[in-house]
């Protein structure tokens, strides 16, 4: 426990390392990630599971909270901005710089560039934006209804981004196919948890540890077999050590790059601290959740979805740790 206290203190939280260490169990044995017991794998297991994570999100879901939300329109056009045209144009400039070549599906380097578009392309996160925003001391409402919008907005945005690369990508599903498979189950989860919202909310706001925890469970799970099935068929084998390393220095900076722009228009816009606060920590994280679901929908060949999730992963690390710091200093503020 005294060893996690030390850890968090820099943002690595107990599931940030339980990340990482479902990729070391995958490459140990990966057969028991995608073998089957009775026709049920894993696999199968985590698909269940991200269902009940966007049901019980509805069912958290505060519908007069949400309303309240709604009146700082320009607060909210940054935060969605942000997360849906920022990310992706400074990516798209990035693979034009560095020569990426869509028609080289066979090099060690074109899932890692896939990856960080599919990066580029997702939501932000919810419950850590929350959580980052009210240690900060930033404008909590606004923070709730951004995450919870750009959740919903990116079931349609992301694969529409994403369709500029699919056609290149092994066993990549059609636009449409992909949108129905999140509506089904994405939005009609969330849905039906909000419409219980009344009857189970109290329970769900009570018991929102808990559920965190299974939220958690599911992801480590979805990550797990992903990487169990990449270990199987040698996606990894031809990956130098510097591709990773180029890889962890390309997130820090696309964060800092997207931070820098948010920070700017914030001046532009003379937002007040608060709303400041909410716009940067909303507009530049992202969520692994929904990378988690969308990588399994958008893409069929389980053996390059763990490749492709690398990127979101260690993206979704280093957020962790460079915004808990950052929102403990504007915490301390007079």
């Amino acid at each position: 426990m005294k060893a996690f206290s030390f850890l968090k203190r820099f943002g690595l939280e107990p599931f940030v390392l339980c990340l990482f260490g479902m990729i070391f169990l995958a490459w140990l044995d990966p057969e028991i990630g995608i073998s089957e017991i009775w026709g049920l794998s894993l696999g199968d297991l985590a698909n269940w599971g991200v269902s009940v994570i966007f049901f019980f999100y509805g069912l958290r879901l505060n519908r007069e909270k949400l309303a309240s939300g709604l009146k700082n329109i320009k607060l909210h056009a940054v935060v969605q901005f942000s997360t849906f045209v920022v990310f992706p144009i400074l990516v798209l400039c990035s693979m034009f710089l560095c020569g990426f070549d869509a028609q080289k599906t066979n090099s060690s380097s074109y899932y890692l560039w896939i990856g960080m578009f599919f990066l580029a392309t997702l939501p932000s996160t919810v419950s850590s934006s929350m959580v980052m925003v009210s240690i900060a001391r930033g404008n909590l409402t606004a923070a709730i209804f951004n995450a919870s919008l750009s959740s919903l907005a990116g079931v349609f945005i992301t694969p529409v981004w994403m369709s500029l690369f699919l056609g290149s990508v092994d066993d990549s599903h059609e636009l449409s196919e992909v949108i129905l498979k999140l509506v089904i189950q994405v939005i009609v989860p969330v849905c039906a948890g909000v419409a219980l919202n009344v009857k189970f909310g109290a329970f769900a706001e009570k018991h929102k540890s808990t559920l965190r925890k299974f939220d958690e469970s599911i992801i480590l799970l979805i990550v797990y077999t992903s990487f169990c099935d990449s270990f199987h068929k040698d996606m990894f084998s031809d990956f130098p050590a510097s591709d990773l390393i180029l890889l962890s220095a390309a997130s820090v900076a696309l964060f800092f790059a997207a931070y820098g722009l948010i920070y700017a228009e914030c001046k532009i816009l003379k937002f007040s601290t608060e709303d400041t606060i909410t716009a940067l920590f909303c507009g530049s994280k992202k969520s692994l959740v929904h990378g988690s679901v969308m990588s399994k929908v958008l893409f069929s060949n389980p053996a390059t979805i763990g490749v492709i999730l690398l990127p979101t992963m260690l993206y979704h690390a280093y957020q962790l740790i460079i915004v808990s710091v950052i929102a403990k200093k504007f915490g301390k503020r007079s």
